[in-house]
């Protein structure tokens, strides 16, 4: 993984105000990528690198 997100701990609230512990997940997505030998590899990407990578292109 390139940006090296993992995932984060919330709470879940009820309209009661109950909270419930949950996982906050980063938006990951799987790209292919070249690398300077000219082979392609799959890595994982948080859409917001991802859209980071695409400004800077």
């Amino acid at each position: 993984m390139l940006s090296h997100k993992g995932p984060m701990v919330g709470n879940r609230v009820s309209h009661a105000n109950n909270k419930n512990k949950r996982r906050l997940l980063p938006n990951l997505h799987t790209i292919r990528v070249t690398l300077e030998d000219g082979t392609r590899q799959k890595i994982k990407v948080a859409a917001s690198t991802l859209r980071t990578m695409r400004k800077s292109n």
